[in-house]
């Protein structure tokens, strides 16, 4: 073996051609992230090793964070490809290890930033993670869809999002996004796995088949802080919430473990179920949280001839709007319209959320001009260090 050396020094082939410097190698890997953390691997200690023979060979180890870790054949591809990259390089080896006890907790320690190991990042005041909970009286009003829909194509105009579904019983967001891959376990911590460039995190990862969720009150709390504070979600722009329907223990946990957090309320325009939502947006009386807005979908169904069936009626997104409003006393506007449309419903049952697969359909465009609307709220301030000190 020949010994890489620093400082852009270069050991020469027999011909005569020069040998890629550490400096080099090391650079074309810093490019290569880790599928599921999302950072550079030579930030996160996965490079044991790197070696290169007098004839231009490059050997690597790399460290996977678990064994059977399911993204080992991507991590394989990508550091063949950066190493492949370097000028003088003929050939490219990779070895594939596993972190110790001690490496896996150092990870942790450097993901977490030094911040406590159950701590929810979310909650803390200085947080400037938007937190959407997305709620509705009742099921059945597309809520889940909306939720899915609007990740989608926020992370699609740059931002970093996340999904908890929070439906434990009803879970449906892992279909919705095309979730492929299980979560993968470093010691307590979990990373989530990425769809659509959406984290998500869903009880449906982790339950065989199509099993029922039988849980009561405490469990449903305790799976809610496991997924907010034992998931890593690296620094997100937007964490969307999907609620179960109605105002029950989920809905009182997230209030209390994310007092940050926002309501945004489903409803269709029936009158019945606007009825219903107007209760899971009056939760914020208590919870003290702030309401973002109503949603209406299902709004109608555009006919080939270009008029408008109503056939749950009409009115009723707006109808919860001015009511909440009343009640909140501050204004809480109608975001959107969501028509009828068969392509929102195959967008689910395939993976694919319509503003990614038919972004020009009646509901993806809708869906997309209320995802800019929460986008450009920006960032919050509140407990924000401005770096001014008395005098």
């Amino acid at each position: 073996m020949v010994p890489l050396t620093r400082g852009g020094e270069h050991a020469a082939y027999d011909g005569g051609m020069s040998l890629p410097t550490l400096d080099a190698l090391h650079a074309a890997l810093t490019k290569v992230n880790d599928p599921e953390i999302r950072k550079p691997i030579t930030e996160l200690g996965m490079v044991e090793s790197v070696d290169i023979d007098d004839d231009g060979s490059v050997r690597s180890t790399i460290l996977l964070t678990v064994p059977g870790c399911p993204m080992k054949e991507t991590i394989t591809k990508d550091v063949t490809a950066a190493l492949s990259s370097v000028a003088g390089v003929t050939d490219v080896q990779v070895s594939l290890g596993v972190m110790s006890d001690d490496q896996r907790s150092e990870l942790r320690n450097n993901l977490r930033g030094g911040a406590p190991e159950k701590e929810i990042p979310f909650a803390r005041p200085d947080t400037l993670t938007r937190v959407y909970a997305v709620a509705s009286g009742k099921g059945g009003v597309g809520k889940s869809s909306v939720t899915v829909n609007l990740a989608a194509s926020m992370a699609e105009q740059g931002l970093r999002v996340g999904v908890v579904d929070a439906d434990i019983y009803g879970f449906s967001v892992p279909r919705m996004l095309g979730v492929s891959n299980p979560p993968t376990q470093v010691d307590e911590m979990i990373l989530p796995p990425i769809a659509q460039e959406v984290k998500v995190i869903s009880i449906g990862m982790f339950v065989p088949g199509n099993q029922p969720v039988v849980w009561r009150g405490p469990m449903l709390h305790r799976a809610m802080q496991q997924f907010l504070g034992d998931v890593y979600w690296g620094d997100l722009d937007v964490l969307l919430l999907d609620l179960p329907p109605g105002t029950g223990d989920i809905a009182i946990t997230v209030a209390q473990l994310l007092p940050n957090s926002e309501l945004i309320v489903v409803t269709t325009p029936q009158q019945a179920a606007a009825e219903v939502a107007e209760r899971a947006g009056a939760i914020a009386l208590q919870t003290h949280q702030r309401l973002v807005g109503v949603i209406e979908n299902m709004s109608w169904l555009e006919a080939a001839d270009g008029s408008r069936q109503e056939i749950f009626g009409s009115g009723g997104g707006q109808l919860v709007a001015d009511s909440l409003s009343k009640s909140i006393g501050a204004p809480v506007p109608l975001l959107g319209q969501i028509p009828l449309d068969v392509t929102l419903r195959e967008g689910g049952d395939r993976g694919v959320p319509v503003v990614l697969g038919d972004p020009d359909s009646a509901s993806g465009t809708a869906l997309r001009g209320i995802a800019r609307g929460l986008a450009q709220r920006g960032r919050g301030l509140a407990g924000r260090k401005l770096g001014i000190t008395p005098t």
